[in-house]
């Protein structure tokens, strides 16, 4: 096999011209395949990340506890606190999962007002020095300070629609986590810049003020979030959770948990609202006492995110055999010229003793050594446009979920990579497989004989 490796290579040298335009074909092939795939497989994940974020984790753990209404014409109210802070991480630890980080936050919605003009705001109470949160975040102006009192980090859109700098002092309106109006005076810390729509809205502050605000009772929160290093482990995980603490209500009838086996039956497609039926007040069976956990993954939440990611990888998979079924039929076509201008060459080294089988392996090892090259070089030249094109800024909104930090990223899985490759080899095998056996059967005496 060396031997015919070696020999194909020396060959390849013969018809350069003509071997360096198909080295290009195949070359920019691979190219386009390899950007389109790396971009909308970089562009998905952008947009898992960034939802990831605004969920909190990969994997979410509400606590919720249902209040029966005070009179008899009231409604039932479900309040999420998780009162014990420290539950769930030893959860964690005793179902021995790995993850990147955890966050315990708290969410309320409500309002800012500033010199009589308002504007609408998800607020999120974390922990500010968390590392996961300090790199999702680019800063247009002002610092993090976690000793702030009532600090508040608000995106560039709601400091435009309302003329706010670092250092104004706004008022908060909202309401406290059983419903209750209040509000609350607090100071700009720092302006985020505005990647996308959805972080328009965003804002945070350090998660002891939002609590004291809405009354949210010592040492709780509303949600802890979970970050897996391996995303596609999330519904592992949060199965582990929701038996942990189901094996824990046994012992203890003020601990309940969803089912996602239940979820499963009623919503099949849609996990996350079949846990959400689960918390239905209008459904009195569903009363419970005490604390429900519901557990969640993003997933749940939005499958269409993994129907999305599944159909990005079915395109460029598409569009790879497209290219390749191009780039094959050159293939053929010149390995047919080829066989008819080495006839002669053929039946000398017939005549010297090659057997049919090593001018076979000779004619297939030089095709797809030649495709290779071209592949190795479009491959090359994939990652240095993605490199240069993940420099360039793009300042367009519509475009921000799809961004890393107001830059397009690459994703290019090494795996697909060596897939394709071997998609390749067996594809330029099958298109000189004519004429590799036609080179095999040559008489050498009638090859001799032949005059081109």
């Amino acid at each position: 096999m060396k031997g015919s490796i070696n020999f194909s290579l020396k060959n390849l040298t013969r018809q350069k011209r003509r071997n360096a335009v198909l080295v290009a074909a195949i070359a920019f092939g691979f190219f386009v395949v390899t950007a389109i795939d790396g971009l909308t497989t970089g562009m998905v994940s952008n947009l898992e990340k960034q939802l990831t974020q605004l969920m909190g984790g990969n994997v979410i753990v509400e606590g919720l506890e249902w209040l029966p209404p005070e009179t008899e014409d009231g409604k039932v109210q479900i309040v999420n606190i998780v009162r014990d802070r420290n539950y769930i991480k030893d959860l964690l630890d005793e179902c021995k999962v790995k993850y990147d980080s955890y966050s315990c936050f708290t969410m309320s919605g409500g309002q800012i007002i500033f010199n009589g003009k308002k504007s609408v705001l998800q607020l999120y109470g974390r922990d500010l020095e968390e590392k996961q949160l300090k790199d999702s975040m680019q800063l247009a102006s002002g610092s993090i300070d976690p000793n702030m009192k009532n600090g508040l980090i608000i995106s560039e859109k709601t400091a435009t629609a309302l003329n706010l700098e670092v250092g104004d002092d706004v008022i908060y309106s909202t309401t406290t986590v059983y419903g209750q109006n209040t509000v609350a005076d607090m100071k700009i810390m720092a302006i985020m810049k505005s990647n996308s729509f959805i972080n328009n809205y965003q804002s945070y502050c350090d998660i002891e003020d939002l609590n004291a605000i809405v009354e949210m009772p010592a040492g709780g929160y509303s949600m802890f979030a979970i970050y897996l290093p391996n995303e596609n482990k999330q519904v592992k995980v949060a199965k582990k959770l929701e038996a942990k603490i189901r094996e824990d209500s046994k012992d203890n009838p003020q601990i309940n948990v969803t089912s996602r086996s239940q979820a499963m039956k009623t919503n099949p497609t849609n996990i996350g609202k079949g846990i959400e039926k689960q918390l239905d007040t209008r459904n009195p069976e569903n009363e419970w006492k005490g604390v429900k956990y519901a557990i969640e993954t993003l997933y749940d939440e939005m499958p269409i995110l993994k129907e999305v990611m599944y159909i990005v990888h079915i395109v460029a998979t598409v569009i790879l055999l497209v290219i390749l079924f191009i780039v094959m039929i050159g293939v053929a076509n010149t390995y047919r010229m080829v066989l008819y201008e080495r006839i002669r060459e053929i039946g000398t080294m017939r005549a010297l003793g090659m057997t049919g089988k090593d001018t076979r392996k000779v004619f297939t090892s030089e095709a797809i050594v030649l495709c290779v090259i071209g592949a190795i070089l479009g491959l090359i030249l994939a990652v240095i446009a993605m490199a240069i094109v993940h420099t360039i800024p793009i300042s367009m909104e519509a475009l921000g979920l799809f961004l890393s930090k107001g830059h397009f990223s690459f994703t290019v899985s090494v795996g697909t990579v060596i897939l394709q490759y071997i998609l390749l080899i067996i594809l330029t095998a099958m298109a000189v497989r004519g004429s590799a056996k036609k080179a095999a059967q040559l008489s050498p005496a009638e090859a001799l004989r032949t005059i081109k």
